[in-house]
């Protein structure tokens, strides 16, 4: 007996050493189900949550293979006209919903609740040849960035910096991240119109590495993928007038000037699906992790209990 109980340590730690080298979380105590459930779920919206949920997707997919997961990123909001007409079950989103997204969705009897995910601290990249762009205020992104912006080289902005031209890249009108630093930064009037955009944020980070003068600006999670390829600016905080760069304390505390939340929000009626209750609390559980591991900072542990509430609640209704 003894040896028995040898033998089935050593098998179990040697699961969860593969498991480890594989990049898949061991959860002991994991929500996912243990029967092997079939059945689809439709996923939409923000490219900035994309990075996150495709983690998470790629591991529910290996722990229940029989189920068809449909994972798109077309933008905050175009991802909420679809889940706010009934086409998808879930909507990840860069910023909450709006008053008339709300009003739709109660149009057409859709009852929803919002999780939190993670927090995000929006970045500003340049190229990583750029070697006089060390640091920007708030009011310096919003001259270059402006709708009725003129400048048009680095020294028009800063008289020591090279007659180069700016090449800018940003996301585009359909996302939550375009529509965040347009509250933001340009008090809601707009971006200057020569900036290439893309609602694919993957793009925008290789636009920026490829072109020698360029700026732009996307979820913190790429700036993490494409590090090498990029120069990430501290902004300047407004209050202490110290530049700061995105990290865990900076983001969780608040002295990043473009720190912000990131949602999912699930159809209520979709929830009632044991597949999408399952996907949902693995989901929850295993965002903590994931989120770090694609340049994300992890919420506090107790709103990841909320929202295990919130899912409960919702699927007695």
């Amino acid at each position: 007996m003894h040896h028995r109980k040898i033998l089935l340590l050593v098998v179990v730690i040697t699961a969860m050493l593969s498991l480890a080298a594989c990049g898949i979380a061991y959860h002991p105590n994991s929500n996912t189900s243990e029967k092997q459930l079939t059945g689809s779920i439709l996923i939409d919206g923000s490219s900035t949550v994309f990075p996150i949920m495709q983690k998470i997707t790629k591991q529910y997919r290996s722990a229940q293979p029989e189920v068809t997961i449909s994972l798109g990123n077309s933008g905050t909001i175009d991802g909420f006209k679809k889940f706010a007409n009934g086409v998808t079950d879930i909507n990840d989103a860069s910023r909450p919903i709006t008053n008339k997204e709300d009003a739709i969705a109660k149009h057409n009897n859709i009852d929803y609740i919002q999780l939190k995910l993670a927090y995000d601290g929006l970045s500003v990249v340049v190229n990583k040849d750029n070697d006089f762009v060390n640091q920007l205020t708030v009011e310096q992104l919003r001259k270059l960035w402006s709708v009725k912006s003129k400048i048009k080289t680095w020294n028009e902005l800063n008289s020591a910096w090279p007659k180069e031209e700016i090449k800018f890249f940003s996301p585009g009108t359909e996302s939550g991240t375009y529509e965040y630093f347009n509250k933001t930064i340009l008090n809601q009037t707009g971006e200057r119109k020569d900036a290439k955009t893309s609602e694919d944020d993957k793009n925008l980070a290789v636009d920026v590495a490829s072109e020698k003068g360029a700026i732009g600006y996307f979820g913190h999670a790429y700036y993490e993928e494409n590090k090498d390829k990029l120069k990430i600016v501290p902004i300047i905080n407004q209050k202490t007038g110290k530049a700061v760069l995105p990290t865990e304390e900076t983001i969780k505390n608040g002295t990043y000037p473009l720190s912000r939340e990131l949602y999912t929000y699930v159809n209520i009626d979709s929830l009632k699906r044991p597949v999408v209750l399952d996907y949902l609390k693995f989901a929850n559980e295993n965002t903590p992790i994931l989120a770090e591991q694609v340049g994300y900072i992890p919420l506090e542990d107790d709103q990841y209990e909320s929202n295990i509430n919130k899912i409960e609640e919702a699927r007695h209704k």
